[in-house]
């Protein structure tokens, strides 16, 4: 049973992650540098990886290369971060992306990596991290970070729509597989600002008026989102399994009623 939680102490509502090794794949820059900083600022000790090795990987206690798509590079890295750190308890799947090509025009060569970095290397990175937890005492958790083209039309970018909504399915069966011992969730991430986000939307004008569109009127902090994936990760959210949790802002107002009526 939950000890009861003391309302006066912040760290006892279950926030405190001290002692708990997490994984962020991607978590370098971004969004996954915006989680990583909160997962930091929670105690966790905090490992990234990516493709490529960074210079100083702060506020991660270590940065390690890794190709998600790549099964020995994946359990390489699991085996080296259990190495050094004793154990895993979180893992936030991360990694991802898309560039802008109309679904007509694209090879099969270029959608079958979308999916490889989308939906296949999660689940690879999911698996070895689960083999892990299954055998420790305290389980854990996986965070699987999607996306809302997961629930909507996502025209230049069809594929990855396809990928993560592939990806809060995979969420929900997984939750089923690996209880009682792991819990899954995903979070639908909506607009973020981030280092790439002039040059992905065309300037701070067209983000303006794309941000006006968002009901809370601006595009998300990544460090919003490593807050819903701390929340996930931590004992507050012992009970929530199987969970996609959207964080969009509000969401996006019906064409409908941008229509001016005669």
């Amino acid at each position: 049973m939950t000890e009861p939680t003391d309302e006066r102490n912040p760290m006892s509502l279950g926030l405190d992650l001290t002692g708990r090794v997490v994984v962020v794949t991607g978590g370098a820059r971004g969004i996954g540098r915006g989680i990583t900083g909160r997962f930091a600022a929670a105690g966790a000790d905090v490992v990234t990886c990516g493709r490529s090795a960074v210079a100083d990987p702060a506020p991660a206690r270590a940065h390690l290369q890794c190709d998600v798509r790549d099964p020995e590079s994946v359990e390489a890295l699991v085996a080296e971060v259990v190495e050094r750190f004793g154990r895993l308890d979180v893992l936030v799947n991360n990694a991802g992306g898309a560039p802008y090509a109309l679904a007509a025009d694209a090879s099969p060569r270029f959608h079958g990596k979308i999916m490889d970095l989308n939906l296949l290397g999660p689940l690879l990175v999911a698996q070895a991290a689960n083999r892990v937890m299954q055998q420790q005492e305290s389980g854990g958790a996986i965070v699987n970070i999607s996306s809302i083209s997961a629930t909507r039309p996502s025209p230049g970018t069809a594929v990855y729509g396809a990928a993560k909504a592939g990806i809060d399915s995979l969420t929900t069966s997984l939750a089923m597989e690996w209880a009682p011992r792991v819990r899954l969730n995903a979070i639908d991430v909506g607009l973020c600002r981030t280092e790439q986000t002039a040059d992905h939307y065309g300037g701070d004008a067209t983000v303006a008026a794309i941000e006006r569109t968002i009901p809370l009127g601006r595009m998300a902090d990544p460090a919003e989102i490593g807050n819903v994936a701390v929340f996930l990760a931590s004992d507050l959210a012992s009970y929530v399994s199987g969970a996609t949790v959207a964080c969009h802002g509000g969401g996006e107002p019906p064409v409908f009623l941008s229509v001016v009526q005669p």
